[in-house]
Protein backbone atom coordinates (compact mmCIF):
# COMPACT_ATOMS: atom_id res chain seq x y z
CA UNK A 1 0.00 0.00 0.00
CA UNK A 2 2.90 2.38 0.63
CA UNK A 3 3.49 2.41 -3.12
CA UNK A 4 0.32 4.47 -3.57
CA UNK A 5 1.08 8.23 -3.34
CA UNK A 6 -1.87 8.99 -1.02
CA UNK A 7 -0.85 6.16 1.36
CA UNK A 8 2.79 7.13 1.93
CA UNK A 9 2.18 9.24 5.03
CA UNK A 10 -0.77 7.38 6.58
CA UNK A 11 -0.34 5.52 9.87
CA UNK A 12 -1.04 1.77 10.09
CA UNK A 13 -4.56 2.01 11.64
CA UNK A 14 -5.64 4.40 8.88
CA UNK A 15 -4.14 2.13 6.23
CA UNK A 16 -5.93 -0.88 7.69
CA UNK A 17 -9.27 0.95 7.90
CA UNK A 18 -12.04 -1.58 7.03
CA UNK A 19 -9.71 -4.21 5.53
CA UNK A 20 -9.90 -6.62 8.54
CA UNK A 21 -13.71 -6.58 8.37
CA UNK A 22 -13.57 -7.11 4.63
CA UNK A 23 -11.25 -10.12 5.10
CA UNK A 24 -13.80 -11.57 7.51
CA UNK A 25 -16.52 -11.13 4.87
CA UNK A 26 -14.26 -12.79 2.30
CA UNK A 27 -13.48 -15.70 4.61
CA UNK A 28 -17.19 -16.33 5.21
CA UNK A 29 -17.89 -16.21 1.47
CA UNK A 30 -15.08 -18.71 0.75
CA UNK A 31 -16.29 -21.10 3.47
CA UNK A 32 -19.91 -21.00 2.32
CA UNK A 33 -19.15 -20.92 -1.41
CA UNK A 34 -21.17 -17.72 -1.77
CA UNK A 35 -23.14 -17.30 -4.97
CA UNK A 36 -23.81 -13.62 -4.28
CA UNK A 37 -23.78 -11.45 -7.39
CA UNK A 38 -21.78 -8.23 -7.71
CA UNK A 39 -25.04 -6.25 -7.76
CA UNK A 40 -25.99 -7.81 -4.42
CA UNK A 41 -22.53 -7.16 -3.02
CA UNK A 42 -22.94 -3.45 -3.81
CA UNK A 43 -25.75 -3.23 -1.26
CA UNK A 44 -23.90 -4.65 1.74
CA UNK A 45 -20.42 -5.06 3.20
CA UNK A 46 -17.57 -2.72 4.08
CA UNK A 47 -17.11 -1.16 0.61
CA UNK A 48 -19.24 1.99 1.05
CA UNK A 49 -17.69 2.91 4.42
CA UNK A 50 -14.21 2.19 3.08
CA UNK A 51 -14.83 4.38 0.01
CA UNK A 52 -15.94 7.32 2.20
CA UNK A 53 -12.86 6.93 4.40
CA UNK A 54 -10.57 7.03 1.37
CA UNK A 55 -12.15 10.34 0.31
CA UNK A 56 -11.04 11.77 3.68
CA UNK A 57 -7.58 10.23 3.14
CA UNK A 58 -7.24 12.11 -0.20
CA UNK A 59 -7.13 8.97 -2.35
CA UNK A 60 -8.19 9.29 -5.97
CA UNK A 61 -10.50 6.71 -7.52
CA UNK A 62 -7.61 4.85 -9.19
CA UNK A 63 -5.94 4.42 -5.80
CA UNK A 64 -9.15 3.08 -4.30
CA UNK A 65 -9.34 0.42 -7.03
CA UNK A 66 -5.59 -0.26 -6.79
CA UNK A 67 -5.90 -0.89 -3.04
CA UNK A 68 -8.30 -3.79 -3.59
CA UNK A 69 -6.19 -5.17 -6.43
CA UNK A 70 -3.10 -5.07 -4.20
CA UNK A 71 -5.10 -7.07 -1.67
CA UNK A 72 -6.16 -9.49 -4.41
CA UNK A 73 -2.51 -10.06 -5.32
CA UNK A 74 -1.56 -10.58 -1.64
CA UNK A 75 -4.26 -13.22 -1.21
CA UNK A 76 -3.12 -15.09 -4.33
CA UNK A 77 0.52 -14.96 -3.17
CA UNK A 78 -0.46 -16.12 0.33
CA UNK A 79 -2.42 -19.05 -1.10
CA UNK A 80 0.41 -20.04 -3.41
CA UNK A 81 3.01 -19.88 -0.61
CA UNK A 82 0.83 -22.23 1.46
CA UNK A 83 0.13 -24.69 -1.36
CA UNK A 84 -3.53 -23.70 -1.70
CA UNK A 85 -5.36 -23.72 -5.03
CA UNK A 86 -7.35 -20.59 -5.92
CA UNK A 87 -8.79 -22.14 -9.09
CA UNK A 88 -12.39 -23.10 -9.69
CA UNK A 89 -15.03 -22.00 -7.16
CA UNK A 90 -12.56 -20.23 -4.74
CA UNK A 91 -11.26 -18.18 -7.68
CA UNK A 92 -14.79 -17.07 -8.64
CA UNK A 93 -15.81 -16.34 -5.04
CA UNK A 94 -12.67 -14.28 -4.41
CA UNK A 95 -13.10 -12.19 -7.56
CA UNK A 96 -16.85 -11.77 -7.04
CA UNK A 97 -16.39 -10.47 -3.49
CA UNK A 98 -13.47 -8.22 -4.42
CA UNK A 99 -15.19 -6.80 -7.50
CA UNK A 100 -18.34 -6.17 -5.47
CA UNK A 101 -16.30 -4.35 -2.82
CA UNK A 102 -14.53 -2.28 -5.49
CA UNK A 103 -17.88 -1.36 -7.04
CA UNK A 104 -19.46 -0.26 -3.78
CA UNK A 105 -16.33 1.60 -2.63
CA UNK A 106 -16.02 3.47 -5.94
CA UNK A 107 -19.74 4.24 -5.93
CA UNK A 108 -19.64 5.82 -2.47
CA UNK A 109 -16.32 7.54 -3.29
CA UNK A 110 -17.80 9.12 -6.45
CA UNK A 111 -20.97 10.18 -4.64
CA UNK A 112 -18.97 11.93 -1.90
CA UNK A 113 -16.76 13.65 -4.47
CA UNK A 114 -19.87 14.92 -6.26
CA UNK A 115 -21.14 16.35 -2.96
CA UNK A 116 -17.81 18.11 -2.40
CA UNK A 117 -17.85 19.63 -5.90
CA UNK A 118 -21.38 20.93 -5.30
CA UNK A 119 -20.35 22.38 -1.94
CA UNK A 120 -17.36 24.13 -3.51
CA UNK A 121 -19.62 25.67 -6.14
CA UNK A 122 -22.08 26.81 -3.48
CA UNK A 123 -19.29 28.34 -1.42
CA UNK A 124 -17.82 30.10 -4.45
CA UNK A 125 -21.25 31.49 -5.34
CA UNK A 126 -21.80 32.65 -1.75
CA UNK A 127 -18.35 34.31 -1.66
CA UNK A 128 -18.93 36.17 -4.94
CA UNK A 129 -22.43 37.24 -3.88
CA UNK A 130 -21.10 38.53 -0.56
CA UNK A 131 -18.38 40.55 -2.26
CA UNK A 132 -20.95 42.13 -4.59
CA UNK A 133 -22.65 43.76 -1.62
CA UNK A 134 -19.94 46.36 -1.08
CA UNK A 135 -19.82 47.78 -4.66
CA UNK A 136 -23.64 47.68 -4.83
CA UNK A 137 -23.81 49.68 -1.61
CA UNK A 138 -21.36 52.19 -3.06
CA UNK A 139 -23.41 52.49 -6.28
CA UNK A 140 -26.59 53.00 -4.26
CA UNK A 141 -25.03 55.77 -2.17
CA UNK A 142 -23.54 57.42 -5.27
CA UNK A 143 -26.97 57.36 -6.95
CA UNK A 144 -28.53 59.11 -3.96
CA UNK A 145 -25.87 61.83 -4.00
CA UNK A 146 -26.28 62.25 -7.76
CA UNK A 147 -30.04 62.57 -7.38
CA UNK A 148 -29.59 65.25 -4.71
CA UNK A 149 -27.19 67.22 -6.92
CA UNK A 150 -29.50 67.01 -9.93
CA UNK A 151 -32.54 68.12 -7.94
CA UNK A 152 -30.54 71.06 -6.58
CA UNK A 153 -28.79 72.23 -9.76
CA UNK A 154 -31.25 71.12 -12.45
CA UNK A 155 -34.67 70.76 -10.86
CA UNK A 156 -36.32 70.99 -14.29
CA UNK A 157 -34.47 67.92 -15.66
CA UNK A 158 -37.13 65.23 -15.38
CA UNK A 159 -35.18 62.83 -17.60
CA UNK A 160 -32.15 62.85 -15.28
CA UNK A 161 -34.41 62.33 -12.26
CA UNK A 162 -36.09 59.38 -13.97
CA UNK A 163 -32.68 57.84 -14.75
CA UNK A 164 -31.63 58.14 -11.09
CA UNK A 165 -34.88 56.57 -9.99
CA UNK A 166 -34.38 53.67 -12.42
CA UNK A 167 -30.78 53.27 -11.24
CA UNK A 168 -31.84 53.06 -7.58
CA UNK A 169 -34.64 50.63 -8.41
CA UNK A 170 -32.27 48.28 -10.26
CA UNK A 171 -29.65 48.46 -7.50
CA UNK A 172 -32.31 47.48 -4.95
CA UNK A 173 -33.30 44.58 -7.20
CA UNK A 174 -29.67 43.42 -7.42
CA UNK A 175 -29.24 43.75 -3.66
CA UNK A 176 -32.31 41.56 -3.13
CA UNK A 177 -30.97 38.92 -5.54
CA UNK A 178 -27.55 38.94 -3.86
CA UNK A 179 -29.17 38.64 -0.44
CA UNK A 180 -31.16 35.63 -1.63
CA UNK A 181 -28.05 33.92 -3.00
CA UNK A 182 -26.22 34.46 0.28
CA UNK A 183 -29.19 33.25 2.31
CA UNK A 184 -29.39 30.02 0.28
CA UNK A 185 -25.66 29.36 0.33
CA UNK A 186 -24.45 30.26 3.82
CA UNK A 187 -23.46 26.72 4.80
CA UNK A 188 -20.29 26.10 2.77
CA UNK A 189 -18.26 23.12 3.97
CA UNK A 190 -15.19 23.23 1.75
CA UNK A 191 -12.46 25.68 0.91
CA UNK A 192 -11.91 27.38 -2.43
CA UNK A 193 -11.22 24.88 -5.21
CA UNK A 194 -10.19 27.16 -8.07
CA UNK A 195 -6.42 27.38 -8.84
CA UNK A 196 -4.70 30.66 -8.00
CA UNK A 197 -3.62 32.96 -10.83
CA UNK A 198 -0.48 34.41 -9.24
CA UNK A 199 1.41 37.27 -10.87
CA UNK A 200 3.46 40.30 -9.84
CA UNK A 201 1.45 43.52 -9.57
CA UNK A 202 1.69 46.98 -7.99
CA UNK A 203 -0.31 47.13 -4.77
CA UNK A 204 -0.64 50.93 -4.49
CA UNK A 205 -2.93 51.39 -7.55
CA UNK A 206 -5.13 48.51 -6.38
CA UNK A 207 -5.58 50.10 -2.94
CA UNK A 208 -6.12 53.53 -4.49
CA UNK A 209 -8.85 52.13 -6.76
CA UNK A 210 -10.43 50.32 -3.82
CA UNK A 211 -10.53 53.55 -1.79
CA UNK A 212 -12.13 55.34 -4.74
CA UNK A 213 -14.80 52.61 -5.01
CA UNK A 214 -15.53 52.64 -1.27
CA UNK A 215 -15.48 56.44 -0.92
CA UNK A 216 -19.28 56.81 -1.07
CA UNK A 217 -19.68 54.23 1.70
CA UNK A 218 -16.99 55.82 3.87
CA UNK A 219 -18.23 59.37 3.25
CA UNK A 220 -21.76 58.41 4.30
CA UNK A 221 -20.51 57.62 7.83
CA UNK A 222 -17.71 60.20 7.94
CA UNK A 223 -14.83 57.71 7.76
CA UNK A 224 -11.47 58.73 6.29
CA UNK A 225 -9.61 56.17 4.14
CA UNK A 226 -5.80 56.39 3.85
CA UNK A 227 -3.49 54.52 1.47
CA UNK A 228 -0.01 54.24 3.02
CA UNK A 229 1.31 51.61 0.58
CA UNK A 230 4.52 52.69 -1.16
CA UNK A 231 3.96 53.53 -4.84
CA UNK A 232 6.62 51.02 -5.95
CA UNK A 233 5.44 48.18 -3.67
CA UNK A 234 5.07 44.92 -5.64
CA UNK A 235 3.43 41.69 -4.46
CA UNK A 236 3.21 38.24 -6.02
CA UNK A 237 -0.31 36.85 -5.62
CA UNK A 238 -3.70 36.35 -7.23
CA UNK A 239 -4.69 40.00 -7.76
CA UNK A 240 -8.45 39.41 -7.87
CA UNK A 241 -8.44 37.48 -4.58
CA UNK A 242 -6.19 39.98 -2.79
CA UNK A 243 -8.46 42.80 -3.92
CA UNK A 244 -11.42 40.97 -2.40
CA UNK A 245 -9.48 40.39 0.83
CA UNK A 246 -8.69 44.10 1.13
CA UNK A 247 -12.24 45.06 0.11
CA UNK A 248 -13.74 42.88 2.84
CA UNK A 249 -11.32 44.10 5.51
CA UNK A 250 -11.78 47.75 4.54
CA UNK A 251 -15.57 47.57 4.28
CA UNK A 252 -15.65 45.81 7.64
CA UNK A 253 -13.42 48.50 9.18
CA UNK A 254 -15.67 51.28 7.81
CA UNK A 255 -18.65 49.59 9.38
CA UNK A 256 -17.03 49.81 12.84
CA UNK A 257 -15.31 53.20 12.45
CA UNK A 258 -17.90 55.96 11.89
CA UNK A 259 -16.22 59.40 11.90
CA UNK A 260 -12.89 57.64 12.29
CA UNK A 261 -9.90 56.61 10.21
CA UNK A 262 -9.03 53.44 8.27
CA UNK A 263 -5.43 52.92 7.12
CA UNK A 264 -4.40 50.39 4.45
CA UNK A 265 -0.70 49.58 4.28
CA UNK A 266 1.95 46.98 3.49
CA UNK A 267 5.58 46.22 4.27
CA UNK A 268 8.30 43.70 3.54
CA UNK A 269 8.51 41.17 6.37
CA UNK A 270 12.06 39.93 6.82
CA UNK A 271 14.77 39.24 4.23
CA UNK A 272 13.03 36.32 2.53
CA UNK A 273 10.74 38.48 0.41
CA UNK A 274 7.58 37.76 2.41
CA UNK A 275 5.00 40.55 2.39
CA UNK A 276 2.67 41.70 5.16
CA UNK A 277 -0.44 43.75 4.37
CA UNK A 278 -2.68 45.35 6.97
CA UNK A 279 -5.94 47.26 7.46
CA UNK A 280 -6.01 49.33 10.67
CA UNK A 281 -8.87 51.33 12.15
CA UNK A 282 -9.44 53.41 15.28
CA UNK A 283 -13.00 52.23 15.74
CA UNK A 284 -14.87 50.29 18.40
CA UNK A 285 -12.60 47.26 18.45
CA UNK A 286 -13.67 43.64 18.89
CA UNK A 287 -14.62 42.23 22.31
CA UNK A 288 -12.18 39.57 23.64
CA UNK A 289 -14.84 36.84 23.61
CA UNK A 290 -15.36 37.25 19.83
CA UNK A 291 -11.74 37.52 18.68
CA UNK A 292 -11.12 33.78 18.34
CA UNK A 293 -14.27 33.16 16.31
CA UNK A 294 -14.41 36.19 13.99
CA UNK A 295 -13.00 34.16 11.07
CA UNK A 296 -15.51 31.32 11.46
CA UNK A 297 -18.16 30.88 8.79
CA UNK A 298 -21.59 32.23 9.76
CA UNK A 299 -20.06 34.14 12.72
CA UNK A 300 -21.83 37.50 12.89
CA UNK A 301 -21.85 40.42 15.30
CA UNK A 302 -25.11 40.24 17.30
CA UNK A 303 -25.08 44.04 17.56
CA UNK A 304 -24.96 44.52 13.76
CA UNK A 305 -27.86 43.71 11.48
CA UNK A 306 -27.57 42.35 7.93
CA UNK A 307 -24.28 40.46 8.30
CA UNK A 308 -23.92 37.10 6.56
CA UNK A 309 -20.95 35.82 8.56
CA UNK A 310 -18.88 35.32 5.40
CA UNK A 311 -16.71 38.46 5.11
CA UNK A 312 -13.86 37.45 7.41
CA UNK A 313 -14.27 33.77 6.48
CA UNK A 314 -13.57 34.82 2.89
CA UNK A 315 -10.47 36.71 4.05
CA UNK A 316 -9.11 33.69 5.93
CA UNK A 317 -9.88 31.29 3.06
CA UNK A 318 -8.21 33.44 0.38
CA UNK A 319 -5.14 34.24 2.49
CA UNK A 320 -4.61 30.58 3.41
CA UNK A 321 -5.04 29.63 -0.25
CA UNK A 322 -1.85 31.70 -0.79
CA UNK A 323 -0.13 29.78 2.06
CA UNK A 324 -0.32 32.93 4.15
CA UNK A 325 -1.73 33.63 7.61
CA UNK A 326 -4.14 36.29 8.85
CA UNK A 327 -3.81 37.79 12.33
CA UNK A 328 -6.14 40.01 14.33
CA UNK A 329 -4.97 42.59 16.86
CA UNK A 330 -7.78 44.44 18.62
CA UNK A 331 -8.54 46.43 21.73
CA UNK A 332 -12.04 47.51 22.72
CA UNK A 333 -12.51 51.25 22.30
CA UNK A 334 -9.10 51.64 20.60
CA UNK A 335 -9.49 49.88 17.25
CA UNK A 336 -8.47 46.79 15.29
CA UNK A 337 -5.69 45.78 12.93
CA UNK A 338 -6.00 42.84 10.53
CA UNK A 339 -2.66 41.65 9.16
CA UNK A 340 -2.09 38.98 6.51
CA UNK A 341 1.08 37.59 4.96
CA UNK A 342 1.91 36.58 1.40
CA UNK A 343 4.91 34.30 0.73
CA UNK A 344 7.78 35.37 -1.50
CA UNK A 345 7.61 34.53 -5.20
CA UNK A 346 10.28 31.84 -5.04
CA UNK A 347 8.39 30.11 -2.22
Amino acid sequence: MRALPAARHLDVPTLNDHVPDFLTELAVALRTGSEQTIAQALLVGTGPAHGLQRVKDDFDVEEVVAEYNILRGCIHDRAENNGLSMRGRPFHVLNRVLDGAIGSAVQSFAAQKAIEVRQRREEYLAFVAHDLRTPLNAISLAARVLEMLISRDRPESSQATQMCTALKRNVRHLEALVGKVIEENTNPETEIGAPLQRREFDLWPMVEGLIHDLHPVAEAVGTRLLNTVAEDFVVYADASLIKRVLQNLTANAINYTPRGEVIIGARHAGKGGEVECFVRDNGAGIPPERRRSVFDKEETDPDKEGGSGLGLAIVKTFVEAHDGVVILESESGIGSTFRFTLPAKRS
